[in-house]
């Protein structure tokens, strides 16, 4: 369940960063940019910030 939390959590800020890119402001690509290079760096090292935060909230 974590898995796809993160996965549905990623891809929300995408597509929110995108629309507010188009819509606010061209600096909130970087928030793409962040979230990207987290999903890189995971799965490199299997270290989610997200899947801890969420074991500790008690998310199966």
């Amino acid at each position: 369940m974590r898995e796809r939390i993160v996965r549905a959590v990623a891809g929300s800020l995408v597509l929110i960063s995108i629309v507010l890119t188009n819509t606010v402001n061209a600096n909130w690509i970087w928030l793409t940019v962040f979230v990207g290079a987290n999903l890189l760096q995971s799965s490199i090292t299997k270290f989610c910030p997200l899947e801890k935060i969420l074991h500790a909230a008690g998310v199966k």
